[in-house]
């Protein structure tokens, strides 16, 4: 019988041993009946590596013969204080932690009612406080002055130039840049596919500058992948996907090119174009609905920390950004400088080369 056609009432009970539970979990209840994504599912397996050992240790028992039972509120806040005291975790790692935690306490009260009391005591146990830091966000004249640092000369400068531009445009994470693919992208209804957390999908509707960036860079720029990466989008200089440290890599290398070193301290190199992108939503006058569907948020409380800033309007600055994302390449400066470079004897050897 298929795994999916289990019947979850005649597997042991989970008050017998522990490890029976944490095997349903990860093998049922995770990837088959909540849909979680692979990078969750490794997340909240390395959380269980690290507690199922310390619990082991504290309770001077082999990880065997752990119960549903010995889940209790003590087990659980010396296991939170051991990761913030003996592995020097930040206080956001050991909420990630307990969410985990408590994703498998959901099971236990959904699976077998019996154990609700324990799982209700676990429950209670509160996130951690901690103090955010301050949102990154370039403003419209630097992002200009981020853009405008692309050499154009460069090999690989057409596609550095449209993901920069793709980046800001989309509000996409670095992940999510790196994930996407030729067939996601339709120049026609200028729309762009993007696969989020949880492999949520949401479609973005693109400039027509950025529109025109893509296909250009498709048409002409993007290199030949190997087999395994012929559907991604972009492609690196060894013919490979992108990875999000390759993204990350590439906005840190234009960023410290153009940008003061005092201002490199505030931002994170990629996701500093999306928190931007909704600077730049919000002033325009934006709902905060769209800026949530937009960066592709689960929760509206998310989205809402954008509200929390006090913006001043850059009228003449916006006024010439607005009119720089809206045009078409042909009246961009540095899109003549492209076609200049194109002419070049160099230049289409090497095109013919590729």
């Amino acid at each position: 019988m298929p795994s999916s056609a289990r019947d979850w009432s005649i597997l042991p009970s989970p008050g017998r041993r522990l490890s029976v539970c944490i095997h349903q979990y990860f093998d049922q209840y995770l990837p088959q009946i909540k849909g979680a994504s692979d990078d969750t599912i490794k997340s909240y397996r390395s959380a269980f590596t690290l507690f199922l050992s310390f619990a082991a240790q504290d309770l001077s028992l082999p990880v065997k013969e752990l119960d549903v039972e010995h889940l209790t509120p003590t087990l659980i806040l010396a296991f939170l204080e051991h990761l913030e005291d003996q592995r020097n975790n930040l206080p956001r790692t050991r909420n990630s932690r307990l969410a985990a935690i408590k994703s498998l306490l959901k099971m236990i009260r959904l699976m077998y009612p019996e154990y609700r009391k324990i799982a209700d005591r676990i429950f209670n146990i509160p996130q951690k406080r901690f103090s955010r830091p301050l949102i990154g966000y370039m403003t419209e004249d630097e992002i200009l002055k981020v853009f405008q640092s692309v050499d154009l000369k460069r090999k690989q400068g057409f596609r550095d130039y449209t993901i920069l531009h793709l980046l800001y445009d989309s509000a996409a994470r670095a992940s999510e840049m790196a994930t996407l693919n030729l067939d996601y992208f339709d120049p026609q209804k200028r729309t762009l596919a993007i696969v989020g957390k949880g492999d949520r999908y949401r479609l973005i509707q693109l400039w027509p500058k950025t529109t025109q960036l893509l296909s250009g860079y498709i048409e002409k720029y993007r290199l030949q992948p190997k087999t395994p990466y012929r559907a991604r989008m972009f492609i690196n200089q060894r013919r490979e996907e992108f990875t999000r440290h390759g993204i990350h890599r590439l906005c840190k290398k234009y960023l410290t090119g153009c940008l003061p070193a005092r201002r490199l301290k505030d931002l994170h190199p990629a996701h500093s174009f999306r928190h931007s992108r909704a600077v730049n939503m919000l002033s325009c006058g934006d709902s905060i609905t769209d800026i949530k569907n937009h960066l592709g948020h689960e929760n509206i409380e998310t989205t809402m920390v954008y509200l929390h800033l006090n913006l001043t309007k850059k009228r003449e600055v916006q006024k010439r950004f607005i009119k720089y994302t809206q045009s078409l390449l042909p009246e961009d400066p540095k899109f003549e400088e492209l076609l200049d470079w194109e002419n070049k004897q160099e230049t289409l050897n090497w095109l013919d080369s590729l």
